[in-house]
């Protein structure tokens, strides 16, 4: 049945002009109005609108209400039961999910014979569904909006129905005026008025139309209502791909028409709005041209190139609409409604270039913020450092992660991999400061931590000797040194890395290596200068001092104690030290304030683990392993300084590439190692909500008791293994020519493995002794497998010349192993036999010489393990220090289990 109505419509439409989509008479029932959209948007828009909804419904919730600025919303069941208590109206909102909207305005015409509009929210309503409702539309002579719209707004009328049009304040955006605006986008709807009111421009009638393939009120009805709306001299349309609505409008009035999405013609499906898709001359092209043809221009509207006539443009900008509707109204001796207000252009209220160079382009002016943003940047401005929102940390790490597909492991975002390649300073800095660091930073770290190596009457090394001599495996050696360097002994050195931090960074200091920055006034600091002094010439102070002149070191905190008139402390240059290093991840807000008020502390804990690794005849007065001090602070690297503590002499080339190599590839395996659990364990445990009172030192202990021959010293059963096939090889030095048969050695030890699993079997026993460094569960079932870890480790050897008869045996053995049978596939070599090669490599000629037994040589492997999972645990305990709650690596009751 054909309903007559308004205009010379093939079908009915309603609605005569603009003015009547949204008056002060319309009154709205709001279908699921307590759902999670509805719930956000239909308070602001009854409040903006004078109260024009009148109820809405949620099955099962009747007598509950909706709250909003102007007061409650009463919720139904149904539509009936809202109109039996005697409420009226004649639009209705459909916020129902997709497979509900068909019958939600089915409810709404059935029951209500004053139903005029009806303005559906809904995306993703099938296109049967779609077809059907406009069939009941048609019918009963309702106009329908919509689906997947934001409803309608009117500024003349102050009216919103349905959608977020103007967002939470519509006042900000729809000032009254004169253009009317009709958009496939909902977002783009406000974003359009908002550009048009910084131009001059104001609004009438807002209409966001949706893209899906049926849109019940689209370009067609809008023009014809646009001729009829004196309020209206203007139109903008924003159009996508899709559609023929466009074609069929008949505009009477200037029109400007942004046309996007040329890029969805290369698609094959839709995306984005559902009626988005292109292929059949309706494309973005196709409509460009359409308007073209409408409005009598040859072109595209421009800055560069404005295009335009007097009734109307094509842009492909929404930037540019406002430039070409002036244009437009220009030739039709018509104004803007009111001054302009602003531009849309970025108005950064902070930024920060990196200091970079950057083209006046993309340098943009940074502006001052409108209140009360502006005292809040201000405030912000004058924080040093990241803050890091506290959360739950248990098995969870903002430092560490494991690949899972690759098991390659990542300490802040670098490649354990990658970390094999940097010395020990630049994997200190890693851990600590998010970032390796450059030369100057490994320079700075070498002193720092030297200082720290050398326990020679020192109560830890006594008390590391005192469990070496019991028995005690190597990380409860450690621990025994660590307990003694408490909180105590950092003490001043923090709080005076604390005013570091506070007076520098309120002087303005941006570059910590600044050779000119001007920090004279800071040295009439009495309260200051009082912390940095010693009593008298402070020896350890000043070899820290020569050790970083020796080096060329830079240091802007440096250079201000030197200048400072007598003696300053061991502490002084310690946290000038540190503070350097941290300053640059400080100022780009990579690390908290905390993090570098407790370097200081680290350095000595760091250093306090490696010198304890070493027996206490290698701690002489000034000198330590051999090393004297000079030396030790002016030119050794921790690299070798740590290969001396762990084999006790002068280390070759190849001895520092594997040390530095294993240390790299050790530093972690992700947060759920056991190690780690331990160190975050004994943050959560002091209570990281209070840093404070976390001892950095029983953290580390914690991870140090959370190690142990399975966990720590497995690497050792490599060796073990290794000894064992090359014990009678004669072998000399495994990275030089060393004339052995490699492949035969392979060969043998793969058919005694063959024959030892037969005789198992036959045995009637499933239990199995495996060959350590070969195999590994997630790198299985190819013809050949390989371990991407002992790959980039084996082509970092190769590039380098290094050569390890070890691993080379490793490569051979897995061949040997698949033809005799073992194994139906090529097994991968893991990282365990890398790391044992490495460990053996080191250790060989020792062992050879009878100047070590297994037993040295299993404790080297272990602590070997220790020096570098030291690192990936000091970054897991300052994250949790940063962001942990206290107690949080607890268990659950509920999930806690009791085995009988």
């Amino acid at each position: 049945m054909y309903r007559q109505g308004a205009g010379d419509f093939k079908y009915y439409v309603g609605i005569n002009s603009l003015a009547q989509i949204a008056t002060q008479h319309d009154r709205v029932c709001v279908l699921n109005i307590l759902g999670g959209e509805s719930s956000e948007v239909t308070p602001v828009g009854h409040a903006w609108s004078g109260g024009n909804v009148v109820f809405g419904t949620s099955p099962g919730r009747r007598g509950q209400v909706l709250e909003t600025p102007i007061g409650n919303i009463p919720v139904y069941n149904s539509v009936r039961e809202g109109l039996d208590d005697g409420h009226r109206f004649n639009c209705g909102v459909v916020y129902l999910p997709p497979a509900a909207a068909r019958d939600g305005v089915a409810e709404l015409i059935r029951v209500n014979p004053e139903l005029k509009k009806i303005f559906i929210i809904t995306e993703k309503i099938a296109v049967h569904d779609a077809r059907e409702i406009r069939a009941m539309g048609q019918q009963h002579g309702i106009d329908i909006f919509g689906a997947n719209c934001l409803g309608v707004a009117d500024a003349w009328n102050q009216v919103r129905i349905g959608g977020a049009l103007g967002g939470d304040n519509p006042s900000d955006t729809l000032r009254r005026g004169s253009i009317a605006v009709l958009s496939n986008s909902g977002g783009f709807t406000t974003t359009i008025a908002q550009y048009l009111r910084m131009a001059g421009w104001g609004t009438t009638t807002l209409v966001s139309s949706g893209k899906d393939v049926y849109i019940h009120y689209a370009a067609p009805e809008f023009a014809f209502a646009l001729a009829n709306d004196a309020r209206s001299k203007a139109a903008v349309l924003y159009c996508e791909p899709g559609g023929y609505y466009e074609r069929d409008a008949e505009f009477t009035k200037p029109v400007v028409a942004c046309v996007v999405g040329r890029w969805k013609s290369k698609l094959t499906r839709a995306v984005g709005h559902a009626g988005a898709m292109a292929g059949g001359e309706d494309d973005a092209a196709a409509k460009e041209r359409w308007f073209m043809d409408k409005f009598g221009v040859d072109g595209i509207y421009t800055p560069e190139r404005p295009v335009f006539s007097a009734k109307g443009a094509v842009v492909t900008n929404i930037a540019h609409i406002p430039a070409a509707l002036t244009a437009v109204m220009r030739a039709n001796a018509t104004l803007p409604d009111f001054e302009p207000e602003g531009t849309m252009e970025l108005k950064p209220w902070f930024g920060s270039d990196m200091d970079l160079s950057l083209p006046p382009q993309l340098d943009v002016p940074v502006v001052e913020a409108m209140a009360p943003y502006g005292s809040q940047i201000a405030a912000l401005a004058k924080q040093v450092g990241a803050v890091f929102p506290r959360a739950s940390m248990k098995d969870t790490s903002g430092a560490s992660q494991l690949d899972p597909a690759t098991q390659v492991a990542s300490l802040h975002g670098m490649r354990v991999l990658d970390a094999a390649g940097l010395p020990l300073e630049a994997n200190v800095a890693l851990a600590l400061l998010h970032e390796p660091g450059g030369d100057n930073d490994r320079k700075l770290v070498a002193v720092a931590v030297g200082a720290c190596l050398n326990l020679h009457g020192d109560p830890a090394l006594a008390a590391a000797e005192a469990a070496r001599a019991a028995g005690s495996a190597p990380n409860a050696v450690l621990a025994a040194a660590l307990t003694i360097a408490g909180p105590r002994r950092a003490e001043a050195a923090r709080n005076i890395a604390a005013a570091f931090v506070e007076r520098f960074a309120a002087a303005g200091l941006r570059d910590a290596l600044s050779a000119d920055f001007d920090c004279s006034a800071l040295a009439d600091d009495a309260e200051f200068t009082a912390l940095l002094r010693a009593p008298s010439a402070d020896a350890r102070a000043e070899a820290m001092l020569a050790g970083l002149a020796a080096r060329g070191a830079q240091s802007a905190f440096v250079r201000f104690l030197q200048q400072l008139d007598g003696p300053v402390s061991a502490d002084a240059v310690l946290a000038a030290i540190t503070t350097t290093l941290g300053w640059g991840p400080l100022m780009r807000k990579r690390v908290s304030r905390l993090t570098v008020e407790c370097l200081p502390w680290w350095m000595q804990l760091i250093g306090t683990m490696i010198g304890a690794s070493a027996p206490a005849a290698a701690h002489e007065a000034g000198s330590f392993c051999g090393v004297g001090e000079a030396e030790l602070l002016g030119e050794a690297s921790l690299t070798e300084l740590a290969c001396r503590a762990l084999l006790g002499r002068a280390p070759a080339e190849a001895d520092l590439f594997a040390l530095q190599t294993l240390i790299g590839i050790m530093l972690t395996n992700g947060p759920g190692t056991i190690s780690a659990q331990g160190a975050k364990g004994a943050v959560s445990a002091d209570g990281p909500e209070v840093p404070q009172r976390v001892q950095l030192n029983k953290a580390l202990v914690g991870f140090l008791s959370h190690t142990g021959y399975a966990h720590g010293g497995n690497g050792f059963e490599g060796v073990q293994f290794l000894i064992e096939q090359f014990r009678d090889t004669g072998l000399e030095d495994p990275a030089a020519a060393h004339g052995i048969d490699v492949a035969a050695l392979a060969r043998r030890c793969a058919e005694d493995y063959a024959n030892y699993k037969a005789a198992r079997r036959a045995a009637g026993s499933a239990e199995l002794r495996k060959i350590p460094g070969v195999n590994h569960p997630v790198f299985k079932d190819r013809p050949v497998n390989l371990d991407p870890r002992e790959v980039f480790i084996r082509e970092l050897m190769s590039a380098r010349g290094e050569a390890n008869v070890f691993h080379d045996f490793y490569h051979a053995l897995v061949h040997a192993l698949h033809e005799a049978g073992v194994s139906r596939t090529v097994y991968c070599v893991n990282i365990d036999a890398v790391i044992a090669a490495l460990l053996l490599r080191l250790t060989w000629q020792p062992w050879r010489a009878g100047e070590v037994g297994e037993a040295a040589l299993e404790s080297a492997a272990f602590t070997l393990f220790l020096y570098a999972r030291m690192l990936g645990c000091a970054a897991e305990i300052d994250d949790h220090l940063n962001r942990g709650r206290n107690m949080d690596t607890r268990t659950p009751a509920s999930k806690c289990r009791f085995v009988s």
